[in-house]
C-alpha cells in the first residue's frame, strides 16, 4: 500500500525524516521535493561504466539555467528524507513531465533504510529553463511485508550532495 499524505505527516519524526518539512508540498498521497541550486553534468561524452567518471558541478542562476536535449544533468533535492520502516519511491511531478522534462529516468526505486539526498537524473527531449527550489519531483512510500534488510550501501548512503554513478565500484567486487 501507498501512504496517504496525512499518514506521512503523521509519521513523521518516528518512521520519515524529511527535512525541511513544509506542509504546502504535501499532497494526498506523496510529498514534492524541491531542486536544490547546483546542478552536475558528465565531463566526458564518453563514459565507462568500470571507471570513475567526473562530473562538473555549476550553480544554477536564480534567473534559470536552459537545460540542453540530448545531455544527462545530475541534480540533488533540496530536502533530506530518512525512513526503516517504509520503501520510498521517487518520480518526476506531471507538471515538470509535461515540459518533456523527465526526473530520475531509471531509479526511482529506493530501498528501506536509505538515509540522505536524493541524486536526480535529469533529462529533457527539448530546451526547458530550470530553476532553483522548483517542486521537481514528489516521493511516495510503500509499505513492505515480510522480514527485511536495511540498505546499507556505502555507494550512496548518507549522500549529503550530487553523486554521479558509482556503478564501477560493483566489478571491483567480481
Amino acid at each position: 500500500m501507498i501512504l496517504s499524505g496525512k499518514k506521512i505527516k503523521k509519521e513523521l519524526g518516528e518512521n520519515l525524516i524529511i527535512k525541511p518539512f513544509n506542509e504546502s508540498q504535501l499532497n494526498p498521497n506523496s510529498y514534492n521535493l524541491r531542486l536544490h541550486n547546483r546542478i552536475a553534468f558528465y565531463e566526458k561524452e564518453v563514459l565507462d561504466m568500470k571507471s570513475p567518471n567526473k562530473i562538473k558541478k555549476i550553480d544554477i542562476p536564480e534567473d534559470g539555467l536552459l537545460l540542453k536535449p540530448g545531455k544527462l544533468y545530475l541534480g540533488r533535492t533540496k530536502e533530506y528524507t530518512s525512513t526503516d520502516k517504509y520503501v520510498p519511491m521517487l518520480e518526476g511531478r506531471s507538471s515538470i513531465g509535461r515540459l518533456g522534462l523527465f526526473i530520475h529516468v531509471t531509479a526511482g526505486f529506493g530501498d528501506v533504510g536509505f538515509s540522505g539526498y536524493w541524486t536526480l537524473e535529469i533529462f529533457c527531449v527539448q530546451p526547458v529553463k530550470i530553476y532553483p527550489g522548483v517542486e521537481i519531483c514528489q516521493i511516495y512510500y510503500h509499505t513492505i511485508k515480510g522480514d527485511y534488510d536495511k540498505y546499507k550501501s556505502d555507494k550512496y548512503q548518507n549522500s549529503d550532495s550530487i553523486k554521479p554513478s558509482m556503478l564501477y565500484r560493483d566489478f571491483l567486487k567480481k
